[in-house]
């Protein structure tokens, strides 16, 4: 297998710049399935239905702030979708240096989907993204978006089927961006 060549693939950084992400705070973490396939479950009458494997990256999600002290995360606040998961991660007290990425992702959430990855199937996509929650309308978007996201299934912009833009979507993003 060739190595990552960044002369022939470049790769553009969705950080913030000079952003330290181990600092303490609000971070919005979504993480896509590859190929954003529906391996999680399925969404009816605007709720979400996880399958076995959604049953296991929700237990992971919430394992991981118990074995990280450092890491608080609100059933609220933590959502799984057929293709994708999202969460607001806070990071409190971050001695252990972790960014917010490796808080969510954790090593339970790659260690039990190796069955399904056994098979020759890729489970996560390779980018995500990890927006800065800045301050309070920013946050009480999200929490919205997060309540809200099984209900709007029809118009997430990660749902191949998506009927419409989603603007409480577009209005979180807003927020997110303002300083």
């Amino acid at each position: 297998m060739s190595r990552h060549d960044p002369t022939r693939h470049p790769r553009r950084s969705i950080r913030s710049k000079g952003y330290d992400y181990t600092q303490p705070g609000a971070y919005f973490i979504p993480i896509c399935t590859y190929e954003r396939a529906s391996l999680l479950g399925s969404v009816v009458k605007g709720k979400m239905q996880l399958n076995a494997w959604g049953e296991i990256v929700r237990e992971e999600g919430f394992k991981t702030a118990q074995i990280r002290p450092y890491v608080r995360l609100q059933d609220n606040q933590f959502v799984v979708m057929p293709n994708h998961v999202h969460g607001i991660i806070w990071i409190v007290d971050n001695a252990a240096g972790e960014n917010a990425h490796e808080a969510a992702v954790g090593v339970g959430a790659r260690r039990r989907c190796a069955p399904i990855e056994r098979f020759g199937a890729t489970v996560w996509g390779r980018n995500y993204d990890e927006p800065l929650i800045r301050h309070e309308r920013a946050l009480d978007a999200m929490r919205q978006y997060l309540r809200e996201n099984p209900l709007r299934w029809h118009m997430d912009k990660h749902n191949p089927k998506s009927i419409a833009e989603e603007p409480l979507a577009r209005e979180m993003r807003t927020h997110l961006t303002e300083r």
